[in-house]
């Protein structure tokens, strides 16, 4: 369930400089319906927060709210629609209703109306100290800053009045607020009699909020108000505090308030804070990420470019070996070698009579005594590409020797038909390409 924590510092306010925790608080917490569980008049923030911890809730939103007469109401006349031209506008738009160097006054934008842009203006260094008051509690969260008045609930055609003990929170149909005295509102009451539109009226109605005690404390006031004879006054009595009226039209949207936290005063603005000490880090982190991300990019290109190259000189050697294919490119080079390396695997090599001729006579020139053996006859079959020599030797050792040379040559060469005679060994040497 979600909770909202309405605050509201009591007079006399605490030197917000020097002694913040002096200051005490009117206060009311709210529910997600509206109905207030729990209140207290004039309680120091350890009060309240030792009473959210032992109902054991957390991550209660904060409203804070501020005395009305610190904050002024503006209208600011800005064509622009675009949120970033209108905040560059806005200073310019509302200088002249300002009495002070609009450079130190903090500017909060409401919403739009027929008159322009609603603005609240407060000094930013007096901004700064509320911020600072309602900041960093325990169990809440800081979600809005208001203006007291600019909660009161709107009168249509009229004003809205609350007495507050000396002081009194007023507000018109068209939001804007103010406080003064109460013991000053009869010296209103020819303004407050004035319409606020320029249609003509015969009475303008007038809320009047307080409770029992308040009316009859300020009773000579109130006769004043209604001896005006242009206000229709009525009374509402309270059975709750000022701050629980506050609370409820907040809660039921029976006015528009300004929040004050914008800009640089926006509480979610400070929660990228945490990370502040980590920027260092994370920037060095990032020239890291982008210094490696460039490299990796550069070593692609460069593998990129050594891998073409490696399939031009692989081309280059392959159409030395077989000029007239024009099929074979870098993709299907590997396949189409793999696949004549198969071929001739299967097939074996193909030798004419020349060469087998011309590695056997290479074989018989290296023998240590190539007189001792003769050749008979020699024979080709093309149809089996064999070479059938009918071979005569001293010894069959000489045969052997011949034989095994062809063999290793990387030629089949075998002997067969043997004969061993007196003065020798006759046989028949077959070769082939193996």
């Amino acid at each position: 369930m979600s909770y909202r924590l309405y605050v509201r510092p009591v007079a006399p306010l605490a030197d917000l400089r020097q002694s913040p925790e002096a200051q005490l608080f009117s206060w009311a917490l709210q529910d997600a319906s509206g109905d207030t569980q729990a209140r207290g008049t004039a309680d120091t923030r350890e009060t309240i927060e030792h009473t959210l911890a032992q109902n054991a809730l957390d991550n209660v939103l904060l409203i804070g709210l501020i005395p009305g007469e610190e904050v002024l109401f503006c209208v600011a006349d800005i064509p622009a629609k675009q949120s970033r031209f209108i905040q560059q506008a806005l200073p310019f738009a509302v200088e002249e209703q300002i009495a002070q160097d609009i450079d130190t006054v903090h500017l909060a934008l409401g919403p739009r109306t027929e008159a322009g842009y609603r603005v609240a203006a407060v000094d930013d260094e007096r901004m700064q100290q509320w911020v600072a008051l309602f900041r960093n509690w325990d169990h809440v969260r800081l979600d809005a800053l208001y203006p007291d008045a600019s909660l009161l609930p709107v009168t249509e055609g009229g004003w809205s009045i609350c007495l507050d003990g000396d002081a009194a929170l007023l507000m018109n149909e068209r939001e804007e607020w103010f406080s003064v005295q109460a013991s000053n509102l009869g010296m209103f009451a020819k303004t407050l009699a004035l319409p606020p539109s320029e249609e003509v009226v015969a009475e303008v109605p007038v809320s009047l909020y307080g409770t029992e005690d308040d009316f009859s404390f300020q009773q000579p006031v109130i006769s004043e108000l209604k001896a005006e004879g242009r206000m229709a006054v009525r009374q509402e009595s309270l059975e709750v505090t000022p701050l629980e009226l506050l609370a409820h039209s907040h809660h039921h949207h029976l006015s528009h308030p300004i929040n004050l936290c914008q800009g640089a005063f926006n509480p979610k603005s400070g929660q990228a804070s945490r990370f502040k000490p980590w920027k260092p880090l994370i920037a060095v982190a990032a020239v890291w990420f982008g210094l490696q991300v460039a490299l990796e990019i550069g070593m692609g290109y460069y593998h990129e470019r050594e891998a073409s190259k490696l399939k031009d000189q692989a081309m280059s050697i392959y159409r030395e070996a077989f000029p007239g294919d024009r099929r074979t490119h870098a993709g299907n080079v590997r396949r189409v070698i793999e696949g004549q390396l198969r071929t001739a695997g299967a097939e074996g090599p193909a030798l004419d009579f020349i060469t087998l001729m011309k590695y056997t006579g290479q074989e018989y020139s290296e023998l240590p005594s190539p007189g001792s053996v003769r050749f008979n006859s020699v024979n080709f079959s093309r149809s089996r590409g064999e070479l059938v020599v009918d071979v005569r030797a001293d010894s069959y050792d000489r045969l052997s020797a011949l034989r095994n040379g062809l063999s290793n040559q990387g030629l089949e060469a075998q002997i067969g038909s043997v004969v061993n005679e007196s003065d020798g060994a006759r046989g028949r040497l077959t070769v082939s390409g193996g």
